[in-house]
């Protein structure tokens, strides 16, 4: 079955500095988006369970049978992937026929900031926070995990020796979690009875040379077993816990856990033992329609066209799209797409026409904030805040089957401000993203305001560079070094285009930084450029040209925007070891806030993006390509020497205007770095010229500046003509560090 929509679906920009929310009439009767959409009978996100429980990677899981996935449901289980820890269990309140599941808090949901999520209900058991498992080699139920000097509190992963989240596999609307203990495998599907108000744990335990001890419920809960003898069931310490016996072969039981004393009453229903290991083969699909949309030609001039591969945000699960990363498949026809709120779609078509259609297919829901997506030998990846999640799909019916973790190092708090940002390998099949800081407070943990490292075999997580604050996906080069941007804010006095080597530090004092770091601005590395609001006043990933149809920008670098939906060249140059440079906008903007960018082998460019938090544009996601068809009309290069500016243009100039010192406007400004939030333009003053001579090559410019000298902020106005008579107006925001011979 195809959908094809027949208006364009309202969403509720959620920009707080965009202006007030705007609802259609149809969304204002049926609520807002992230409350109507579906999102499949799982949802792995921050949940608060308890005034002193937060579950900071928890796989919220609907347990019931009510249509319309995990926000329409009636009973939910949520389950702590970092400590494999069955956290919490709840329902809607007794004679109500509302489905709250939780208060729907947090940025990429209401979009407030300093808040996340609780459950909302009746809450049938809450476990205490710590390990699920004791640790098999000890006995014991001490926490390992890292404690933060700051809070003291405990985050990431327990040991992976001691229990190792797996995955998640989907059959339905049935939820199978898989993990390992020691050296243990443990399959466990979480379920309710609803005609007898009871939770349950089901379990398929391999082998196992030694016995297992297993966190429950709280003492106040009723608990009853089937499968194992009952005498397995140990009441200690304010907590029911199970000890598992060593076995030689399989082992299949059941936990009935309720909160009414006495002891659960087993219904026929609730007493079966399913086999749930045959849950673990693929299920039936649950999203069978596709979405057809079309390409649409968009504005053109100035060398480039830019069109639109429309999203299917009229769909029939009313999933909101905002695109937060892509990449092509293999066949170059194909892309797999993520969503801020979760999801993962096929759009097939993508090499097609302006006016050609293209298929939509939802094959993947229920992740946590996935802002990247990396297509490795036609396997997905995708980068989400709380894991990389390998995609499977084990039955071959284009839907994801297992959600495996492919790695879970990463440390979470509930800051609704440390998104993972991105997702890029390098040449040894290392994987990349970027770990926002938290905004305006101390770092917590070590991953607070980094570029991490995964390797290819996703066992090992490293820490590549530190002191980034919101730095939006990453760049990976040929010789070991990135490129990443980073955000305006507290310690970042304006936005920042970084040249990253290992081990640097690139400003933010918001982090956990080693000790022999300083305030001093000669202990940061400093980017590339400062760039200045009205330039971008929030820029995004940075992409390497790799096109031959780009003509004179193939090898440069580009920088995308979230801040103003533009694309910029950026003009950078060596001074000795010294990087420095400045951007300049193409002559393209789009509706919505661009953020990641990759280049498909026919040689165009395509970006997607989308509206989550301040921006100048309003559109929630798009997805977009853009052809280069012509020269362009931009500076291509710019070099700051002790004789002045040298600009350089991919078009022969007009020598009478590129001549003419009037055709420019030049000023230069100080910023200071410190623990307010950015900075205002200081000693702020124009640089007068003595002239501006054309160069042999015809093509380059020297402005030659009186007393031009290193300066954090610059502008350049251009106000000049090619040689056939193109207009040629444009601004370059750069930065000065050194001066050329």
């Amino acid at each position: 079955m195809s959908f094809k929509p027949s208006r364009a679906f309202c969403f509720v920009a959620m920009a707080l500095l965009t202006g007030p929310s705007l609802l259609c009439a149809e969304d204002k009767a049926a609520g807002q988006p992230y409350r109507q959409m579906d999102y499949g009978p799982s949802l792995h996100w921050t949940y608060q369970v308890a005034d002193d429980h937060i579950v900071y990677k928890g796989i919220a899981v609907q347990v019931d049978d009510a249509p319309g996935g995990i926000g329409k449901g009636h009973a939910w289980m949520v389950f702590d992937h970092d400590t494999l820890s069955m956290a919490a269990a709840w329902v809607t309140p007794e004679g109500s026929d509302k489905a709250p599941f939780i208060d729907w808090k947090g940025v990429a949901f209401d979009s407030s900031h300093g808040s996340h999520p609780s459950i909302v209900g009746k809450t049938i058991f809450v476990n205490r926070p710590g390990p699920g498992y004791a640790n098999p080699a000890d006995g014991s139920f001490a926490d390992l995990r890292y404690v933060s000097p700051v809070d003291h509190k405990m985050y990431g992963p327990i040991p992976r020796d001691w229990a190792h989240f797996q995955g998640v596999y989907r059959s339905g609307h049935k939820i199978v979690i898989a993990y390992t203990v020691g050296k243990t495998s443990v399959l466990e599907l979480p379920g309710y009875d609803s005609s007898a108000n009871v939770f349950s744990r089901t379990f398929y335990i391999e082998k196992n040379t030694k016995s297992l001890l297993l966190r429950v419920a709280p003492e106040l809960s009723s608990v009853t077993i089937a499968g194992i003898p009952s005498s397995s069931l140990i009441k200690n310490s304010g907590s029911w816990f199970l000890k598992v016996p060593a076995s030689t072969k399989p082992l299949r039981f059941k936990l009935l856990i309720s909160d009414a004393a006495p002891a659960v009453t087993a219904t026929k229903d609730s007493a079966k033992i399913e086999e749930i290991e045959l849950l673990c083969k693929g299920g039936k699909s649950v999203w069978n329609e596709t979405v057809t949309t079309t390409i649409t030609k968009g504005a053109s001039g100035q060398g480039f066209i830019s069109e639109t591969m429309t999203l299917p945000d009229n769909n029939p699960w009313k999933s909101w799209i905002r695109s937060g990363g892509f990449d092509f498949f293999a066949d170059g026809k194909r892309a797999a797409v993520c969503t801020w709120n979760g999801d993962v779609w096929i759009v097939d078509g993508v090499d097609g026409a302006a006016g050609a259609e293209l298929k939509w297919k939802r094959i993947a829901s229920g992740l946590f904030q996935p802002l990247g997506v990396k297509i490795v030998n036609d396997k997905i990846y995708v980068s989400c805040r709380d894991q990389i999640v390998r995609l499977n799909d084990v039955n071959g019916d284009d839907e994801i089957d297992f959600y495996e973790n492919f790695n879970n190092d990463h440390q979470v708090t509930e800051h609704f401000h440390e998104f993972a940002m991105g997702l890029q390998t390098d040449k040894q099949g290392n994987f990349y993203y970027a770990k926002s800081a938290r905004h305006a407070l101390p770092g917590l943990i070590p991953q607070h305001g980094t570029l991490m490292r995964v390797s290819a075999d996703g066992m090992k997580s490293t820490i590549v560079a530190t002191g980034f604050r919101a730095a939006n996906g990453v760049c990976v080069n040929d010789d070991g070094t990135f490129y990443v941007t980073d955000q305006e804010g507290h310690w970042t006095p304006k936005n920042r285009i970084n040249l990253v080597k290992e081990g640097g530090f690139y400003g933010n004092m918001n982090t956990l930084l080693p000790k022999d770091q300083s305030s001093q601005d000669s202990a940061m590395s400093q980017p590339l450029v400062w760039m200045t609001n009205n330039c971008d006043r929030s820029p995004g990933e940075l992409v390497n040209v790799k096109s031959s149809t780009w003509g004179a920008l193939n090898g440069k670098l580009l920088s995308v925007s979230y801040g103003t939906g533009q694309v910029f060249l950026v003009l950078k140059e060596s001074v000795g070891t010294i990087q420095q440079g400045g951007v300049v906008p193409l002559p393209l903007r789009f509706p919505t806030g661009i953020m990641r960018g990759r280049f498909h082998t026919n040689g165009d460019f395509y970006v997607c993006g989308l509206v989550g938090w301040s921006s100048n544009t309003s559109k929630p996601g798009g997805f977009y390509r853009i052809k280069n068809i012509d020269t362009v009309d931009i500076p291509v290069s710019l070099s700051a020497t002790k004789k002045g500016l040298v600009i350089g243009f991919a078009q022969m100039l007009d020598k009478e205007t590129a001549t003419n010192a009037d055709a420019y406007a030049i000023k230069a400004w100080d910023i200071k770095r410190s623990s307010d939030y950015g900075s205002n333009h200081l000693n702020e003053h124009a640089l007068e010229m003595s002239g501006a001579e054309l160069l042999p090559d015809g093509k380059s410019v020297r402005l030659k500046v009186i007393n031009l000298a290193p300066s954090w902020g610059m502008s350049i106005k251009i106000r000049i003509k090619t040689a056939d008579g193109k207009p040629v107006t444009c601004e370059i925001n750069n930065s000065i560090f050194a001066l050329k011979e």
